[in-house]
Order: C-alpha cells, then structure tokens, then sequence
C-alpha cells in the first residue's frame, strides 16, 4: 500500500510540474509555486482535512529538510540528509541561516557539519559558525598542479573543526570582527601508498595527528538580502588567521582567505541570475598541516571545484573563479536550471608559483522545496580533466 501511494504521488507530482507551470491569476500574475504545495494538493485531495483544522500561519523560522542519494568520486555512492531553517530577528534584518546535513557513504565516511549565519536585530551584528565532525577514508593526489588523477591513494583520518566569528557593523553592509577557530585530526593514515615511493604527504610531514588553532580577523562586506539563494548584491569575506605557536600549534603558520560573490539580475528584468564566485587562499607565512593546505572543495560548504574530487589539488595557495547561469525552466518558479564552469590553479611546492589550470565545467537542475526560504534542490553534474566528473547535491545554492 505504501508503494502505490508513492507512486501515486509521483504521478501526481509530475501531472503538476505540466499543469501548474502554466497557472496564471485572472490578473496575469504567475503564481509561484514549491514542492511542498504539489504535496500538500496531493494530501488534502487524497486525505480531506477535518472541518475545524486550522488554517497554519507563515510560521517566523521557516524550515525546509530532503533526504537524497547521490554518487561522487570522492563518496561513491552516498545517502544524505539536508535540512536549513531561515529566519529574521526583525523585519529590517537579512535572512539568518543555520544548514545542518548528515551524510554516510559506502566507503564508511561521515560528514555532518552545522554551518551558521546569524544576523541580529537591524543587522547590527553578523554571527557565524562552522561546527562538524568528519569521519573521512579519502583519496590524496598529492601537492601541485601536475599531480595525476590516477596516482590517488587512499588515506584516512577523522577530524573536528569548530570555527566562531562576530563580526559589528561599521557602516551600512560592512562589518568588522574576531573569530576562533580549531581544527583537529586524529588516527592518519596512509591506507594504499604506493610501495617504495614516498609520497607528498611523507615528503611533507606525515603525523599521525594535525592540530591548528587561531584567531581570526574578518572583515565582511555583504548586501545580499538572502544568503540560501540570492537575488542580487554582492558578497566579499575577508579572513586573516595567525596560528601563533602560543595557542598550542606547533610552529607559528599564518593563512588569508578572500571569498567573493556579485549576483546580477541577466536580462537586466528577468528573474534569471549571473552568479560570480572567486575564492582566494594564501599561506601567508609558515608551514601549515598537510590536511590543512588549501584544497580543492574545502571551503566551508565544500562547494569549490565541481566536476573534482574533493582534495583533488592541494597547494600553499588556492586561486579559484566560477561563473553560474541561473535560470527559470516553468513560468512558477518550480523547475530552474543552471550551467557553470570554474577554474581552480595551486602553487607548486617547489617554485611557490601557479603554474597549472584545471578547468570545470556542468549544468544541473534546480527544483524549488520552500518558496518562502527560496530554498532549491540543486542537483549538478560536473566534468574535469583527466575523466574526472561526479553528481553533486545540495540544500541551497552552490554560492
């Protein structure tokens, strides 16, 4: 009985894409539409409501949660569960997030990271967080742009990373703050090492635990009025942290982050979107941890790089650009679609230089879960060099 309701529900989810991607008031106004509408048609027209049920009111913290599997070279097949919840603290304030996931893989991995962005009444403050545990048997290709795809092997490691910032507003979307941030790895390994070669990782330094602790100094400039999925504004973080040797680091080693973003409206009255991202990260002076070099899909929501394997490069330095095409497929909003490409480069280890370029490309399908939050399932497919490519999923927009 089960299985006929989901397939009856899918059939009636796919009748509705058709039919309610033409609904049009009298008035001409297209009305917008998300997969929980489709659901709730098909609940009240399957299970009729008892006459005195109220009517549910726009609740304030508005939450929106799928369970998905997927399949990436760096998880092989995975199942996954991607929860958001967006609310403001007043009406001038921008839309605070909290993103929480747990994933497990065939390949015994555990994700689970809490990723905050909390903005208080009138935006006075920004507060964010990067809380998550890894549990992570991985491929590492070893440092530079010349590495070989098919030269992975595999390691293993877990890790625990709790990062906290504040940030004060200084002038109208630009703020100013400190943070904190840890990281911790524990039982490394190389698991598949090629025999009798040392490795990058050996070459480099090869411990059984790496441990990182700073504080950081953020400047923020931020006008997007919605971070799950904006609609326009522009975005630019700026993260200095010195892991000074008197907060428990081995040597002193010093990092600089620069993440950018600009959203334009393209047709300029359309409600298609030009997305652009560039992500920039430095060692300023030091040597860090191996597992905390700059590397591919290690931005805090493990999104750089698509067509890649996570730790696919890996480098002192990381420059990063991406441009998005966003696009609506149904007249209500329900069905979108995007086509990207990116381009990644990291310092040889050697002449500290960015020698190499490696390209990514894709396109995916957007399907809109809570049309308050404008939370979307992004569901992307991905290509690189060497026969790299892999299936990504999100909660949210990639950026």
């Amino acid at each position: 009985m089960k299985i006929k309701r989901l397939v009856t529900l899918l059939i009636f989810i796919c009748c509705d894409l058709t039919a309610f991607s033409q609904a049009e008031h009298r008035d001409g106004y297209i009305r917008q539409e998300d997969l929980l509408d489709i659901v709730t048609r098909y609940l009240q027209k399957h299970h009729k409501l008892a006459a005195d049920e109220p009517v549910k009111k726009n609740r304030k913290v508005i939450m929106s949660a799928v369970p998905a599997a997927g399949y990436t070279l760096q998880t092989g097949f995975a199942g996954l569960l991607n929860g958001n919840a967006a609310f403001h603290t007043n009406d001038s304030a921008n839309t605070s997030t909290v993103n929480a996931s747990f994933t497990y893989t065939v390949r015994n991995q555990i994700i689970a990271p809490i990723v905050t962005n909390i903005w208080t009444k009138d935006n006075k403050y920004n507060i964010s967080g990067d809380w998550r545990y890894i549990k992570f048997p991985s491929f590492t290709y070893g440092l530079g742009g010349y590495t070989n795809i098919n030269n992975g092997y595999l390691i293993d490691y877990a890790a625990i990373r709790i990062h906290e910032t504040i940030m004060k507003r200084v002038t109208n979307n630009m703020y100013a703050g400190l943070g904190y941030g840890i990281d911790y790895f524990w039982n490394i390994k190389e698991l598949t090492a090629p025999a009798g070669v040392a490795t990058d990782f050996q070459k480099y330094g090869l411990n059984g635990t790496e441990f990182a602790s700073g504080i950081t100094f953020n400047f923020l400039y931020d006008s997007r009025k919605n971070s799950i999925n904006p609609e326009g504004g522009t975005f630019v973080n700026v993260i200095y942290r010195p892991n000074l040797a008197v907060l428990g680091n081995e040597k002193t080693w010093r990092s600089l982050v620069i993440d950018g973003r600009k959203f334009v409206h393209f047709p300029k009255y359309s409600d298609n979107i030009l997305a652009l991202w560039t992500y920039e990260w430095f060692t300023v002076s030091g040597k860090p941890p191996y597992l905390m070099l700059p590397n591919t899909g290690n931005d805090p929501y493990s999104n750089t790089g698509r067509g890649y394997i996570q730790g696919r490069y890996r480098g002192a330095n990381m420059a990063y650009v991406e441009g998005e095409y966003r696009f609506t497929m149904t007249r209500n909003g329900l069905i979108g679609g995007v086509v990207f490409a990116n381009a990644q480069s990291f310092t040889e280890l050697g002449s500290n230089k960015f020698e190499t370029i490696a390209p990514g490309w894709g396109g995916g399908l957007r399907i809109k879960l809570n049309k308050n939050s404008r939370t979307n399932i992004a569901i992307d497919y991905g290509f690189g060099l060497g026969g790299s490519q892999g299936l990504f999923v999100n909660l949210g927009e990639v950026f």
